[in-house]
């Protein structure tokens, strides 16, 4: 029995992420001229697969930047979007550890779309710690970098 179950847990690992990684998303147009996406390819009719790209990061990059303006280069600032799982777990932890922290909605604030375009932004969250650059969020990696510029604060 616990080798049944072994070998179905295994098989549903193995074959789960081949289904999400071989999703097909279809785009077709019926009569009326209603536009239609569906994962599965409708029966009659001309459709055409679309191509997905999630814009989302999940992979973090740290860059020294002189971005900000000489009032913000000691703070945090996020750039970030109200649907971003990361960006809402980088705002709940700055909250949590009571680090004090600009955000500028990427989407919602003039001065969020302006810098994310002057940034060459690609995916959100995009957070300084002074004049780093922090591409994405890792609780553990955002402390090592705000750890490092609170010891330069001090230290200057």
């Amino acid at each position: 029995m616990v080798l049944y179950r072994w070998c179905l847990m295994a098989m549903i690992a193995l074959g789960l992420p081949a289904q999400i990684v071989h999703a097909e998303i279809y785009k077709w147009v019926d009569e009326s001229g209603k536009i239609h996406y569906s994962d599965e390819k409708p029966d009659e009719g001309l459709s055409e697969q679309v191509d997905v790209q999630v814009n989302s990061i999940d992979t973090i990059s740290i860059s020294a930047s002189d971005f900000l303006d000489a009032r913000e280069r000691r703070q945090v600032v996020m750039y970030s979007a109200a649907w971003c799982g990361f960006c809402k777990k980088a705002r709940h932890y700055f909250r949590q550890q009571g680090i004090p922290f600009k955000e500028y909605d990427i989407e919602t604030s003039r001065k969020g779309r302006r810098d994310y375009a002057k940034l060459n932004g690609t995916g959100v969250p995009i957070i300084f710690v002074g004049q780093k650059r922090m591409q994405g969020f890792r609780a553990a990696r955002f402390q090592a970098i705000y750890d490092l510029a609170n010891r330069h604060k001090e230290d200057s």
